[in-house]
């Protein structure tokens, strides 16, 4: 056992509130209660669930929470000190902290003289007398209650005294944890150091009064706008922070806070600190997902630890050497935290990323012209634009067609589009595709909401008397990008689009798993059919057995 491995470090989840308050991050009653179950399930110690004077949602969720069964998180009630000119009993917001029913309440207050002067507005020693009777309040009805010591780096700097007052107020009022907050994100990790060395100095005397241990009092909570959060809270938890207060993939405010998924994996699998519970870091990587999920927003693939391109490899020397040792270009086995390696073919690969890829699937890891073949298509079709990165289905018809295997479901003659628009009307667009199977003609006529959905509408027409497992292939996910910027309106274009099933093995699991396919050209329309029609014959070999 090492020096850190029984320090227990909490880790405090602010999603639900601190995250909430990013630009795009919008969450449902609903959302917030899955989400806390998710936090709970991966040994999260608390969780904040918002401010409940806040609005009727915040007033809901404290409400429904308490059916919930946790296992082992605890839910806190955020709030600000009590007014001024006003008894902490009589306040509402001190009323509402008390009566939110939970086990911890967690309390801000102002830090910095700067605040206190010219933006509270109150004279210093009311705010301290503000601090100090909040915390007593909730003290006599909370079981735990936490300080926030807000914009403390910079109050710090500009009156050290002031800002250490501020604290000793808050234990004098029963606070469990003093977390000290980097409101602002822009403090360096040696002066996150620095202070912390000098407060636990300072408060040692103050604290032993209050019956508290100085080593077991503080928490972290710091913002990412210089880039630095995750150094400044590993930082503060080497010098003496027990607590790391953040959220779920770093949103919230402005560049947003610390991202707890990389600070957790730290803590745990590189500095050997206690933290999580048991074998829930595994879960890691499917948390941070549901939260994009949830929040409606997209992934941040090359995200440490539990992004998509977290153990992505590219390079044909760098797959080479990580299939005979992984520990060559992965810092991490990715099945500890939940996630998977991703091998990507690309005009920079080597015959390996084929091998690696593909090879078991097709039995031909052995098979080096093949793969040098299919290589050079590769290279050749990105130069006009294509990419495989993302788009493994369209990959695997192409290497298909270079073994010679690719079977030929039907023989298209002709597709048309027709964009019908009248002013002040919704615009109406009716495709035809005329096609042969086996010698058999079909000509069908769909209307949709755009070319992608008119054309979807006819092919599908076309091919439902041959196959009609088509009906359970659906669109999830349509992207569009341009590649040559320069032309203008004359661009050419990529297509990504993603695609699922809808059958359900005996498990429930989907039989096949989503899969994505490309398309390129000057022609949006055109681009948009080569990836609907890769997805249509992907999906008719994947199921074929069916």
């Amino acid at each position: 056992m090492t020096a850190n491995s029984s320090r227990r470090i909490e880790i405090y989840d602010t999603t639900l509130r601190d995250g909430t308050q990013g630009e795009g991050v919008a969450l449902s009653l609903t959302d917030k209660l899955r989400i806390t179950e998710h936090l709970d399930s991966l040994g999260v110690d608390f969780i904040e669930g918002g401010y409940p004077l806040s609005n009727p949602k915040d007033v809901a969720y404290f409400a429904e929470v308490r059916k919930l069964t946790l296992k082992h998180a605890k839910v806190c009630a955020f709030g600000m000190t009590r007014r001024k000119g006003i008894k902490a009993s009589d306040d509402v917001g001190m009323q509402a902290l008390v009566n939110a029913q939970t086990p911890v309440v967690t309390i801000v207050g102002k830090t910095s003289a700067l605040h206190v002067d010219q933006v509270l507005c109150v004279s210093r020693q009311e705010n301290l007398d503000m601090i100090q009777e909040s915390l007593a309040y909730c003290s006599q009805h909370v079981p735990q209650v936490f300080y926030d010591a807000e914009h403390f780096f910079d109050g710090y700097k500009l009156d050290k005294d002031y800002a250490v007052q501020t604290l000793e107020a808050a234990l004098a009022g029963g606070a469990q944890r003093l977390v000290l907050c980097d409101t602002n994100g822009g403090s360096l990790p040696s002066f996150i150091a620095q202070a912390l060395d000098e407060i636990k100095a300072r408060l040692a005397p103050v604290a032993q009064k209050y019956g508290k241990d100085v080593n077991n009092l503080f928490g972290i909570h710091v913002h990412n706008d210089g880039g630095l959060a995750v150094a400044n809270s590993l930082i503060a938890v080497e010098h003496g922070a027990v607590q790391v207060q953040g959220t779920i993939n770093g949103i919230g405010e402005r560049c947003g806070n610390v991202d707890l998924t990389t600070v957790a994996a730290n803590l745990r699998l590189k500095m050997d600190y206690d933290c999580l519970q048991g074998d829930s870091i595994q879960r890691l990587t499917e948390v941070s997902r549901f939260v994009y999920e949830l929040a409606n927003l997209n992934l941040v693939s090359y995200q440490p630890f539990v992004g998509s391109s977290a153990f992505a490899h590219k390079g044909g020397m760098h797959v080479h050497a990580v299939q005979k040792i992984a520990s060559s270009y992965e810092h991490i086995d990715p099945r500890v935290v939940g996630n998977e390696r991703k091998i990507l073919v690309s005009e920079l690969s080597g015959a390996s990323n084929i091998a690696a890829t593909l090879g078991k699937k097709f039995n031909i890891a052995d098979d080096k012209e093949l793969m040098r073949k299919v290589l050079n298509r590769v290279q050749d079709l990105e130069n006009e634009g294509y990419q495989f990165e993302a788009a493994g289905a369209s990959f695997e018809l192409l290497l298909r067609e270079q073994r010679g295997d690719l079977p030929e479901f039907w023989k298209l003659d002709h597709y048309r589009c027709v964009i019908l628009k009248r002013e002040g009307e919704r615009a109406v667009t009716e495709a035809s595709v005329k096609l042969s199977i086996d010698g058999k003609q079909y000509h069908e006529v769909a209307e949709g909401d755009g070319p992608v959905n008119a054309l979807d509408g006819a092919l599908r027409k076309c091919l439902r008397a041959c196959y009609p497992r088509l009906a359970k292939l659906h669109l999830r996910d349509y992207k569009v990008r341009v590649v040559n910027p320069n032309a203008e309106s004359a661009a050419k274009v990529r297509v990504v689009a993603e695609f699922a099933s809808s059958a359900r093995d005996e498990s429930g699991s989907e039989s096949i798993q989503p899969f994505a396919t490309t398309g390129v050209n000057e022609n949006i329309v055109d681009a948009s059919w080569q990836a609907l029609a890769d997805a249509v014959k992907y999906y008719l070999l994947e199921t074929q057995a069916d």
